[in-house]
């Protein structure tokens, strides 16, 4: 017996594919009742429920993980995972533990390769914002700038996953509004935290941010992620209100809490010129949402792939590869989490197409992708389990650190 029918013999029910995309035994995909009701998927807490089943496809079988989560249940929570600064990454495993969450998935696209620029290290960075704990930790990098496959038509680097302050999951888009004030100017803010800032702008860089080179923040154009790193660059830091240092090009090293490190390129540049130390400088900044007033808690990255239940015009439906998604149901009171096996045995994967098909049967209203590929990765604690393991089984044969992820809580 195979390590993989061992796995499914201990309690893992596979729901045997049938012939046909889409109608799969006990009806996976029929969208009536929640994911896993009267299918034999396991209760991992009150709310929480864990399934996998196969899924054929137009380029063979996929076999999918599936984490259902009812926001109803106010025993259950919905948090970002991330290592404590956005220029890093963590396996989903560690994040997870650390957090004390009882499953999660992989998140956002992120700043994985450098070849481009030579002696510019990648800062580990997601490309898309990134809320936690209902702290705006950055903003999105220009849609030119971003690492992943293409966007669908008519989406950006700002669309994000997220869930309000009245626990209640939507898709939307948030947007950067800040500025830099002195004496003399206010200077739009053109960047937070982000590993690369639009041509000519100047982007604010906190402790959030890590210890990480800002070099890479001033390589590449809006349009071109190759493009060459600027030659006009220049850094200030201010703390307490006020300029304390200068330098004429980004620096490394972790910021200290309360201070604000200013990068800025090309116009941004010039204009941090004019900055002296001592000086009165106020640095504000805010995310804003496109559609929704209500505060969001969790945030982060991806593309929207199925809204209102329509898949998005013009998604791919020919490349298949290993994939990570997150749908809505219910009003947003019910999650789909969806994370495919990317060995070798099972690594067929879906197109982006197949992807908002599956959520949709699955019951989903909205979905959302996210990084996939090597990233894809789904963990779940066994009830009376130390910690999670990881259910699916990556493409690299192990977890991926990754910048982000979505993560489960029970206070049960």
């Amino acid at each position: 017996m195979t390590r993989r029918r061992k796995r499914f013999a201990a309690g893992r029910p596979v729901l045997r594919a049938l012939t046909a995309f889409g109608v799969l035994a006990g009806a996976v995909l029929a969208g009536a009742a929640p994911a896993g009701a009267a299918r034999g998927a396991v209760g991992l807490a009150p709310g929480v429920t864990y399934e996998e089943f196969d899924i054929p496809a137009s380029h063979g079988t996929a076999h999918a993980h599936v984490l259902t989560v009812d926001l109803r249940d106010p025993r259950v929570r919905v948090g970002l995972l991330h290592p404590g600064a956005v220029a890093a990454r963590a396996p989903v495993s560690l994040m997870a533990d650390a957090r004390g969450a009882v499953a999660g998935v992989n998140g956002d696209f992120f700043n994985i390769t450098e070849t481009q620029h030579p002696g510019v290290a990648a800062t580990g960075a997601s490309v898309g914002p990134a809320i936690g704990d209902g702290r705006a930790l950055k903003a999105a990098v220009p849609t030119g700038q971003r690492f992943g496959p293409a966007l669908p038509p008519g989406t950006t680097t700002e669309d994000v996953f997220g869930v309000g302050a009245d626990r209640r999951a939507r898709l939307d888009r948030l947007a950067l509004d800040g500025s830099v004030r002195t004496r003399e100017a206010r200077l739009p803010l053109g960047g937070l935290n982000q590993y690369a800032l639009p041509v000519d702008s100047i982007g604010a860089f906190t402790e959030e941010w890590g210890s990480v080179s800002r070099v890479r923040a001033t390589c590449g154009t809006d349009t071109e992620r190759a493009a060459p790193c600027s030659a006009e660059t220049h850094e200030v830091t201010v703390r307490g209100g006020r300029v304390v240092s200068t330098a004429g090009t980004p620096g490394s090293g972790p910021i200290a809490p309360g201070s604000t490190v200013l990068v800025g390129r090309e116009e941004g540049a010039r204009q941090l010129r004019k900055f002296d130390v001592g000086e009165p400088v106020r640095v504000r900044y805010r995310l804003v949402a496109a559609a929704s007033r209500i505060p969001y808690r969790l945030a982060l990255g991806g593309y929207p792939v199925l809204t209102g239940g329509r898949p998005l015009p013009g998604l791919d439906d020919t490349a298949s590869a290993v994939r990570t998604a997150v749908g809505t149901a219910d009003g947003g009171r019910r999650l789909l989490l969806l994370a495919l096996d990317g060995s070798p045995e099972y690594r067929t994967g879906l197109t982006i197409a197949e992807v908002a098909d599956t959520m949709r049967r699955l019951g989903s209203a909205d979905a959302f992708s996210l990084d996939g590929g090597g990233s894809s990765t789904l963990v779940a604690r066994a009830p009376g389990a130390a910690g999670v393991s990881v259910r699916n089984h990556p493409a690299a044969g192990a977890e991926r650190p990754v910048p982000n992820g979505i993560g489960i809580y029970s206070d049960s």
